[in-house]
Parts: structure tokens; sequence; C-alpha cells
């Protein structure tokens, strides 16, 4: 392989596996995709069903928190993807662009051309939706989108009845006029199979001439010579450290862990924390690493009257008539996401703005905090389903920083979760509320008992659950916020702030983190980044 390149990505994930195709589909740029884990080839990521199968394998990063002060002290799980793909190939393929207001938001923080309006088309442009064909939708994109039919869970119309009848009105579109109300999934799933970012847009594309992929390439630094990006070095798997030249410019897409970490160990970020680890800081940003905000959640749990969920499906079994379902007619519950429907509603903001989402889940994980929601064999084998009220704009911010100058010790991730009380009120009035849904009539039929929260009768009982049973919804976002401000790290071009050839482009841009699963917005981010880089901007 050459060593010299116009243009070189670091991260084949959502964001990366976009930019590799828009920016090789010129013949004249050469470009090399740079991925520190490999191919995807591991079976399971291509069977929607089987997503508890992916986490801690060597498809995932498996970071975690330090100690959570407000969460009992615990350490979160944050799983995130190793592979051609990324995360887009372990994740529950919900597609979810959040609330327009959200992108209005950045764009009154100064952020030209990123209002809803101006970013409708880029999220368009990706989109193949089976479903809907109207103003908000695309139709020819690379991305298939749809509402999965191969199989029908019986609590998910019952999850919708249920919601209406508590004040939530219906609605089959949450990614088009409005975004309120109670409906169906949309997934990224194409004839019963997960469509990941490297199927969508990198497989179509791999014998172009003039596209490099390589995979388990570690990325070390960004080379930076007089404030410009001139390359990267990298470590491959025999550990040798080679380096790459861009002609033009260096695109960081490794997301709003690696990113952040890759720009502190070349040199550029906070100058204090870099000074104690011995690393020299070439562009002072303090930005670097701050303003990380996810989405929380945990569930209440209900037991069920007969085995006509997910959990007993879970026996070696079951799973292996569902594999056989699969593999033979693609029908069953492995054709699904393990998610089934989803709500988005306005608790207490007076403006009207929504601030809970509701993940609904014909899978439950019991009542003891013993089961590990990673590894299905930990499951309890009695049915039944969860509500999880979701926390959508936190109040808690927290950061990422440098553990040691060594490129492959884990970053410290302080996410500071629950940390703001107005957080803690507004998971517990959404866990009221989703306690509210399960207790309704169109759940009679199915409803044994509610098991967790265990008490919740008083708000301490229900915070001292949501505090043993929260993880973080693995929407890491905002290390390498866009703006202006003292704390920015990119400008509205996603360019480095004083580091010329260098970008990042992906979900650490965001300043503020999106009403909604962030994968489709990573998506619609590497659309419009491409689009810039090539139209100069």
């Amino acid at each position: 392989m050459k060593n010299n390149f116009d243009y070189i990505i670091v991260g084949a994930g959502s964001a990366g596996c976009v930019l590799a195709n828009r920016l090789s589909a010129d013949p004249g740029n050469s470009v090399l995709l740079i991925e520190a884990g490999g191919p995807d080839k591991k079976f399971e990521i291509h069977i929607p069903g089987a997503y508890t199968k992916l986490h801690k394998t060597d498809v995932d990063w498996g970071f975690e928190t330090e100690p959570q002060k407000h969460v009992l002290n615990r350490k979160i799980y944050l799983p995130r993807g190793k592979t051609l793909g990324g995360s887009s190939s372990t994740n529950a393929m919900a597609y979810v662009r959040g609330n327009k207001e959200d992108y209005n938001d950045w764009s009154r923080l100064g952020n030209q051309g990123w209002s809803f309006n101006e970013v409708l088309p880029y999220f368009k442009k990706s989109e193949n939706n089976e479903d809907i064909q109207d103003e908000f939708h695309g139709t020819n994109g690379e991305l298939n989108v749809c509402v999965p039919q191969n199989h029908k869970m019986p609590f998910s119309d019952a999850f919708i009845d249920a919601c209406i009848e508590c004040g939530i009105k219906p609605n089959k579109d949450y990614n088009g006029a409005n975004q309120e109300g109670v409906g169906e999934f949309q997934f990224t799933i194409k004839n019963g199979i997960r469509h990941s970012a490297a199927t969508a847009f990198l497989k179509p594309i791999v014998e172009r001439p003039n596209l490099s992929i390589l995979t388990h390439a570690f990325t070390h630094k960004i080379n930076i010579e007089k404030d410009r990006a001139i390359g990267i070095e990298i470590i491959d798997k025999t550990k040798s450290r080679i380096n790459f030249k861009a002609n033009k410019e260096v695109i960081l897409s490794a997301g709003a862990f690696a990113s952040p970490s890759i720009l502190m160990h070349s040199g550029i970020g906070p100058k204090g924390d870099l000074d104690k680890l011995g690393i020299d800081c070439l562009k002072e940003l303090e930005g670097v690493g701050k303003n990380l905000q996810d989405h929380l959640f945990a569930g209440v749990s209900v037991l069920t009257k007969e085995q006509n969920g997910l959990n007993h499906h879970l026996n070696i079994w079951n799973q292996a008539l569902d594999l056989g379902n699969y593999y033979l007619r693609k029908k069953g519950p492995l054709t699904l996401s393990p998610l089934d429907a989803v709500a988005f509603i306005n608790l207490n903001d007076p403006t009207g703005r929504i601030d809970c989402q509701f993940h609904f889940a014909s899978v439950h994980f019991g009542s003891d905090y013993k089961t590990d929601p990673y590894d299905y064999k930990t499951f309890p084998t009695v049915d039944g389903f969860m509500v999880l009220p979701t926390l959508l704009r936190p109040k808690s911010v927290g950061k990422i920083s440098l553990r040691t100058s060594n490129p492959f010790d884990s970053p410290i991730i302080d996410p500071k979760l629950l940390s703001a009380d107005e957080d803690k009120n507004l998971m517990i009035a959404g866990f009221k509320k989703g306690l509210e849904v399960v207790q309704a009539k169109a759940f009679d039929p199915y409803r044994k008992e509610i098991i967790t929260p265990p008490d919740y009768s008083n708000d301490e009982g229900i915070l001292l659950h949501i505090q043993k049973h929260l993880e973080t919804v693995y929407h890491p976002v905002g290390t390498c916020k866009m703006g202006s401000d003292e704390m920015a790290v990119v400008d509205s071009s996603l360019r480095v702030h004083g580091i010329e050839g260098l970008r990042v482009i992906d979900a650490s841009i965001m300043p503020n983190i999106v009403s909604g699963n962030t994968n489709a917005p990573v998506f619609m981010i590497a659309e419009k980044g491409a689009d810039m880089i090539l139209n100069g901007s």
C-alpha cells in the first residue's frame, strides 16, 4: 500500500463509511480509510436479534466510566463498535433524527448552516425509506430504513394503545412533521438483515481503485507541522508504526471517545492536562474532551401471564429453532431489534419541547439487579416487557481525558451521570408516567405483575431503582463541540480551530445532544461534512 493520499479518514464507523463513499466518488481523490477493528465478518453482526451477543466481544471497545458518585458509585459499561461500520454494526438499529429544534439550537449558537431546514436534505440524501414517501424522507439513498414486518411481538401494539390511553397521541412518523407521540420504531434493517454503514456505504464501493481500506490499524496520533495536519501515525497488528501522508486533509471520525483522545495524543487539547502526561502541547484547545453528554434510561419491568415475549427465546433450544427459522425463511424474532416501539413526550418543559423518550422492549432483566444486560445468558427465562423512560436533554455534563500517554490505555470517562438534580427529577417523572402506561387497560391481557421498581410508592424508592438499574443509551456526543466560543473545538465547517487540514466529523461535534437516538444524526453530519469538503468550505 502506498503511504500518500489526498484524504485520510480515521474511523470506519457511520461517519467514516459515508465519507469514504462520498470523497472517493471523485476518481481524482485518493482516499485512505483507517479502522482499528477488523472486517465485519462476525455473523452475529448481521442478525438484528443477535444484538446482545456483540457486547464484550472482539467487535466492542468495551469502555466503562469512572465510578459515578450519583449512581451509587457504579462503573457504567459503555459499548462502542470496533469493526467496519463501527457502532452501526453493533447498535440496536433505531433510526431517529431527534427534534427539529435541536438543530435550530445549534444554529442559534452561531453555527451557520446547521438549522433543521438546512440539515434535512442531508438526512434525506442517505435514506431509502421503504414505508414513507413525503417531503421529510428520502427514497434513493444507500441506507435502508423500515418498520420490519418479518415478525411481530404482541406487546408492541399493547404499548401503543396503553400510551394513547394515557394521553399520548399516536404518531406514525416521529421523523416527520412532528416528533411527539407514540408509534413503531424505524430501523436500519433490510430484508431481515442489519443495514450497517459498512453494508450500505462501503461494501458497494470497495473495488474503487482510488479507495484504500486498512483494518486492524490503531491510530496513535496526527502528525502536525507548522499548525497543519500532514498525516497520521498508525500502529498495525504487528505493533509496527507506520506513517501516512495526507495531501489535503486528515478527518477524524473515530467517535466521541476516540476522536478527542487522538487529538490529545497529537498535542491538541488542554495544555495543563497534556503537560502532566509529558505530551507536547502543539495547539491549546481547552474544550477537547469536555462537554460529554449521553442519554440515560432505566426500566419499568413487568412479568407477563404467558410466554409470548423474548426472554424464553434465549434458552439454547429456542435459540436453535429461531436460528433455523431465520436462515431458512428470514422470519422470527431474530429479524428484529430488541426494541419494539417508542414514544416521545413532554413531561414538564413549559416551552413544549420533547424531554422524555420511552424505549419499549418485549424483554426484561428481572428484579434482582444481577442480570447483565450485555450477556443474554444471565437473562430470566420468564417472559415480560420493559418501558424504559429515557432522559433526552441531560443537564449533567462530563468529560473524557487521557489516563496516560500510552495510546492503548483507555481514556478516563467521567460523564457525571445524574449530577444535576434536574436530571434526577425528570427521570422520576418519566418513571411515574411509565408506571401509568404499564397499568393501562391495554396491558390487562398480558400483565401479571410489576417487578421494577420494587418500591414505586414514593420518589425515594423510584430514585433508588434508577440508581441501581441506570445505563446510558450508548449515545456519547459533544467532546469536540462545534462553535466559536472558548470551549469549541471545531468551527461550523467542522475544521479544528487553529489547525489547517484537519476536521472532526462524527458525533463528538454536537454542541448539544439531540432528542433521540444518535445514529441517524451522525449519518447526516457525515453527509454535510463530505459536501463541505468537496465544495471547499
